[in-house]
């Protein structure tokens, strides 16, 4: 895909560079580590997060002597939450800027738009973002959580706290619709049902009518599957009903853009989900973690589960490049093949081969007091979903999202 030359001219205004700090071999070339977010717009409270943690790993990495005796090199670009400027910039990341890995996209729908640009441009892809599953591609690298790491954990908990009866709502796009089709198997699964569901717009705020369908209908728990700052809305007018004091709320996406400290304690209070990461986490690598980050940004407040696994995304591909001892795509992809692993804030959290997706812990984890609280831990959790579908060392050909 070109591009013309006003766009690239408009681009290159909106990138930002990294500056190099690292003890390397006077004029060695940079390795260039390219970063496509939402760091404006509609979705920035996920996207600016993300994109720290760009900054953060590449500083670290080179401070440690860079990669093969090279300084890392960031090139940034803002989406500004513009779905359409996600193409330009993945293009120009890879033709232009010759990015030797790119990490990005917040929504599904991004990572759609970019990855078969990046596939075609042989430019190296890692997806942060916890998302519905099955994706199997082998230039693509997927280091959230998946459905069977944290809905198949969430739903039965919260079926076994307070009834059968689940009523979801959900963003109405790829990662909402999926999602909403794998809580009702998991809900199947275990003796319970899902009464309904709804989808909305990424733009809408107004829940009433979405709240008068929940009374009636009498559910024991609402599952919420909503994303973004307008859908943030729906907590507060749900406490402001008093319904939250009525009906439990368990969600697959609160916190992991820290919206449950937009909440006041009486809107957030009590609402459960599943997450590889809270700052509560008492870990000695959580701790050393939260304090890089603090001294890096100056507060912790905006961290969370996407910056996080973002962060470890950027330092499981410089273990791959370490392995294969070049940056050169194929054989970094093949050095990831070997279960390379990394041990940061969530712990131990390693590759599958066969999914190019990640093996990490999980926590059940319950909001109080505007805190992620962890209620209940457990261990490293299998992307079985994607497993069940994708095994891109038999068929490396592979580019589908299996919709699982």
């Amino acid at each position: 895909m070109s591009l013309t030359r006003r766009s690239l001219l408009k681009l290159a205004a909106a990138s930002t560079v990294s500056p190099v700090f690292a003890n390397t071999s006077a004029g060695a070339d940079p390795i260039t580590v390219g970063s496509v977010l939402d760091t404006s717009g509609i979705f920035q409270l996920y996207g600016r997060p993300m994109d720290k943690a760009v900054t953060l790993a590449v500083e670290e990495i080179n401070a440690a002597g860079g990669l093969l005796d090279r300084p890392l090199r960031k090139i940034a670009y803002d989406t500004r939450s513009d779905m359409a400027m996600y193409s330009e910039h993945a293009t120009r990341l890879a033709e232009i800027d010759k990015a030797d890995v790119v990490h990005g996209a917040v929504l599904s729908a991004a990572r759609e738009v970019i990855r078969p640009i990046l596939r075609e441009a042989q430019t190296l892809y890692f997806y942060n973002t916890q998302y519905e599953g099955g994706v199997c591609d082998r230039n693509t690298f997927c280091t959230g959580v998946t459905p069977a790491q944290q809905t198949e954990v969430l739903v039965p908990e919260a079926i076994e706290r307070w009834g059968k009866k689940i009523y979801i709502l959900a963003a109405d796009y790829n990662y909402g619709q999926i999602t909403a089709r794998r809580i009702e198997k998991y809900a199947t699964q275990h003796g319970g049902e899902v009464v309904a569901a709804e989808f909305f717009a990424l733009d809408v705020s107004d829940f009433s009518e979405a709240i008068a369908n929940i009374q009636d209908a009498k559910p024991d728990i609402v599952m919420s599957v909503l994303v973004g700052g307008a859908h943030l809305s729906f907590y507060r007018q749900w406490s402001a009903t008093g319904m939250n004091r009525r009906i439990p709320l368990a969600s697959t996406t609160m916190g992991a853009g820290n919206e449950h400290t937009a909440l006041t304690r009486e809107e957030g209070d009590g609402i459960m989900m599943v997450y590889s990461y809270s700052k509560q986490l008492q870990s000695n690598e959580n701790k050393w973690f939260l304090r890089r980050w603090q001294r890096r940004f100056g507060s912790i407040e905006d961290l969370h589960e996407l910056a996080v696994a973002t962060y470890q995304g950027v330092h499981l591909w410089a273990q791959g490049v370490r392995a294969a001892g070049s940056v050169e795509r194929d054989k970094v992809i093949e050095a990831l093949e070997g279960e390379v692993s990394f041990r940061g804030p969530v712990g131990r959290v390693s590759l599958d081969a066969k999914t190019h997706h990640v093996v990490t812990p999980v926590h059940l984890i319950e909001v109080n007091d505007q805190k992620m609280t962890v209620a209940k831990s457990f261990g490293e959790r299998q992307p079985v979903d994607t497993q069940a579908v994708c095994d891109l060392v038999a068929n490396p050909a592979d580019t589908t999202q299996y919709e699982i």
